[in-house]
C-alpha cells in the first residue's frame, strides 16, 4: 500500500525536489506551502509521515510540530532547517519530532530517515491499537450474566456486529450501554477502527455542532484553530452517541444528513466531506414519547432506530445480581491491593432483594465501598451501604400472591422516580448537578425530569 508523506516549505523548488527524490511505487508526496495549509491537508487527507521546513512565514515548523503533536499525536515528524545547529536540532527533537535533517542534504541519507520514520509511525499506531483493543476487552469483560433477559442481549450483539446498521440502544441510566456498544464495536469488522464515543448531554448546545462535525479557523468567536470533529476522528470506525434524547432540535436536522447521505461539513467550511462510520446511538429516554411532545425529530428516530436493542435493568437480570458483584468485586480489589474471594451468603441476599436504581453502575459503586470498609477476604452484609436494607425490595411479593402487580404501572414509576429523585436533592442540599451525580444522569436528564415530575427544587428542605 502506497505511504503518503507531505512536505511543507515555502521554497517550491525544493518541494520539488522532494517529491522527485521520494516519489516511488510505494510513497506518494503531497506539498504545502506553508504550516496553515499543512493543517487544512492532515484534516482532509490521509498523512503518513510530516517533513517540515523550520523557518517558515506565518506558522513555522516548530509551531506546526506543536499542532501536530496536538492533534495528530501518532503522526510522525521530520524537521528539515538550514540552520542546523545543536540548538535547533535539540529543540525540535524535545518538542516531539521523531528526527531532524540538515540543508543540503544527502538523498540517500534522506530515505533511510524517511523509511524508518514510517515504521516508527507505524509502531506508534500499532500500540495504541492494542491499548485500545486491551481497553475494550476490560469493559467487555463486565458483560457478566446468564439470565434470560441478558441472554437476549447477548444474542443481539452476536446478530448485529458485522453490520454496519445503525443501533439504538434503549436503557435506564447505569445499565451498560456503553460497555454494550464497545462490545459490538470489538467483536465486529471494524475493531481495528476507531471507536469515539460523545456524551450529547454533557456538551454545552452551543459547541455540540462544532464536537461533531469539526470547525474552521474564525469560524466564531474562540475558533482560533481548525478543529476535526467526531465524525472524521470515528472514519471507518464506530460513533457512539451517548444521550442521543437531549440532542438539541437544530443539530438532529445536521445528524439525520450525517446519516442519511455520509457527508459532514465543519462549521465554516463549504466543503463536504464523505466518512463510512457506523453509528450507535443510545439514550435513557423513551424517543417515541419525545417525539411525539415534538422534542425529536421523528425522521431522526426512525433512522437510529434500525436495529434497536433495549437493555434490561439490573432487577429484571436479578440472577446475574451475585456473578456481576463478584465480578466487581475481583477487579476492583485487585486494584486496591485487596484479595476478595466472595461475598456472605446474607450479603449476597440483600443485594438481591434492594431495587437498584441506578442499575450496574450503582452495582459496581457499592461492591467498591464494601472493599474499602471491609476487615476480611469476604464481604459481609455489615460492610454494605446501609441504604440497601431501606429500600423497596427488587421482588416486591406478598402472602399468597405470585409477585406485587400494580394497577397503574406507569403512576407507580412515576412515583418511585420522583421519591429518588427527592431523595437525592435532599442528600446533596438542594444543588442538582450533585443530585444528578448521585443518581448517575447528566444535569440536563436531571432538569428533564424535575420538569415531567413538577418537583419544585425551592421548596425542597435543607
Amino acid at each position: 500500500m502506497s505511504r503518503r508523506i507531505l512536505v511543507v516549505d515555502d521554497e517550491p523548488k525544493l518541494c520539488d525536489l522532494l517529491v522527485s527524490a521520494l516519489t516511488s511505487a510505494d510513497l506518494h508526496v503531497l506539498t504545502a506551502a506553508n504550516g496553515l495549509l499543512a493543517l487544512q491537508t492532515l484534516e482532509h487527507e490521509s498523512i503518513d509521515l510530516v517533513i517540515t521546513d523550520w523557518r517558515m512565514p506565518g506558522l513555522d515548523g516548530p509551531g506546526l510540530l506543536g499542532e501536530i503533536k496536538t492533534r495528530f499525536p501518532l503522526l510522525p515528524v521530520i524537521v528539515m532547517t538550514a540552520y542546523s545547529t545543536v540548538r535547533n536540532a535539540v529543540q525540535s527533537m524535545r518538542n516531539g519530532a521523531y528526527d531532524y535533517i540538515a540543508k543540503p542534504f544527502d538523498i540517500d541519507e534522506l530515505d533511510i530517515t524517511v523509511h524508518k520514520a514510517l515504521q516508527f509511525g507505524d509502531i506508534l499506531r500499532d500500540n495504541a491499537r492494542m491499548r485500545a483493543q486491551l481497553h475494550e476487552h476490560q469493559q467487555i469483560d463486565s458483560l457478566v450474566g446468564e439470565s434470560p433477559a441478558f441472554s437476549r442481549v447477548l444474542q443481539a450483539i452476536e446478530s448485529v456486529r458485522d453490520s454496519s446498521a445503525t443501533i439504538l440502544l434503549t436503557g435506564e441510566s447505569g445499565t451498560g450501554k456503553e460497555m454494550v456498544a464497545r462490545a459490538i464495536h470489538n467483536h465486529g469488522s471494524r475493531a481495528n477502527q476507531p471507536f469515539v464515543a460523545v456524551n450529547c448531554a454533557a456538551i454545552p448546545e452551543g459547541l455540540l455542532e462544532s464536537e461533531m462535525f469539526g470547525h474552521r479557523k474564525g469560524a466564531f468567536t474562540g475558533a482560533l484553530a481548525d478543529r476535526v470533529g467526531r465524525f472524521v476522528q470515528a472514519d471507518k470506525g464506530t460513533l457512539f452517541l451517548d444521550e442521543v434524547g437531549d440532542m438539541p432540535l437544530p443539530l438532529q436536522a445536521k445528524i439525520l444528513r450525517a446519516l442519511q447521505e455520509r457527508v459532514i461539513e465543519a462549521v465554516g467550511d463549504t466543503r463536504e466531506r464523505k466518512v463510512d462510520v457506523r453509528v450507535i446511538a443510545a439514550t435513557n429516554k423513551g424517543l417515541l414519547e419525545a417525539v411525539a411532545n415534538k422534542e425529536f425529530r421523528e425522521d431522526l428516530y426512525y433512522r437510529l432506530n434500525v436495529f434497536p436493542i433495549p437493555l434490561p435493568a439490573l432487577r429484571e437480570r436479578v440472577e446475574d445480581i451475585a456473578p456481576l458483584a463478584r465480578h466487581f468485586a475481583r477487579t476492583l480489589g485487585a486494584s486496591t491491593g485487596k484479595r476478595i474471594n466472595g461475598f456472605s451468603a446474607e450479603a449476597l441476599q440483600a443485594m438481591a432483594e434492594y431495587s437498584w436504581p441506578g442499575n450496574i453502575r450503582e452495582l459496581q459503586n457499592c461492591v467498591e465501598r464494601a472493599i474499602i470498609v471491609a476487615q476480611g477476604a469476604t464481604i459481609e452484609a455489615v460492610d454494605l451501604p446501609g441504604y440497601l436494607f431501606h429500600s423497596t425490595p427488587a421482588i416486591d411479593r406478598e402472602p399468597g400472591v405470585e409477585a406485587g402487580v400494580p394497577s397503574d404501572l406507569d403512576g407507580s414509576l412515576a412515583q418511585m422516580e420522583k421519591q429518588f429523585m427527592l431523595a437525592a436533592l435532599q442528600q446533596s442540599g438542594g444543588v442538582q448537578a450533585a443530585a444528578a451525580q448521585l443518581l448517575g444522569i447528566s444535569e440536563r436528564s436531571f432538569w428533564y425530569r424535575l420538569k415531567k415530575l413538577g418537583i419544585q427544587v425551592d421548596r425542597i428542605a435543607r
